[in-house]
């Protein structure tokens, strides 16, 4: 628990300083940033090499932290989240209080409550919600493991997490659109 802790501490400085952070999630390793700072989510577009009209995920602690970024949470978000059986991320209409370069030009944006316990302590100690996006250049496979994260990720982040290097995850989040007219579209299984 020292060592979470610890960890924590520390991206939460890099975290407020603007930084970008290499870490553990509830699926696969993931290149994150304040998910609110404009010039730290643009770090992570240039480090990707990825466009900045595709997308990324954002992580929150809870509920409330969705409601608190979402104009209004579709009731069926809910449930969804209680009943799926692995991590699902769900695209929401009308974000708010996130960076603008988040946003996709229809006005959504993908965000996931998170399950693994550092994100979620990471998350609650930070009090925002941070950016969550595969530890690959664009185009490159995902890496399932941190062994499999290519030099120039490494090279590029500010902070390494120094938890779970030796898990092997290769499950991506389900991803879920949810129209706020009742539309239901499965983007990845």
């Amino acid at each position: 628990m020292k060592d979470l802790l610890s960890e924590v501490n520390q991206c939460c400085d890099i975290l407020t300083k603007g930084g970008i952070i290499l870490y553990p999630t509830d699926t696969v390793w993931g290149i994150g940033c304040d998910a609110t700072n404009v010039a730290a989510v643009e770090k992570i577009y240039t480090l990707k090499q990825r466009a900045n009209s595709k997308t990324m995920i954002c992580l929150v602690a809870n509920d409330f932290m969705l409601e608190q970024h979402v104009e209004k949470v579709p009731e069926l978000a809910y449930d969804i989240m209680d009943l799926a059986t692995k991590p699902t991320t769900i695209v929401y209409e009308s974000p708010k209080g996130v960076a603008s370069n988040l946003i996709a030009n229809d006005n959504t944006l993908a965000i996931r409550v998170a399950s693994d316990q550092f994100c979620q302590y990471l998350i609650k100690k930070f009090k925002k919600p941070i950016v969550s996006t595969s530890a690959n250049i664009a185009g490159q496979p995902t890496p399932i493991s941190y062994k499999e994260i290519s030099d120039g990720i490494l090279k590029g982040v500010d902070y390494i997490v120094n938890l779970d290097r030796d898990k092997i995850n290769s499950t991506p989040s389900s991803i879920i659109m949810l129209g706020n007219d009742g539309t239901v579209k499965v983007i990845r299984e």
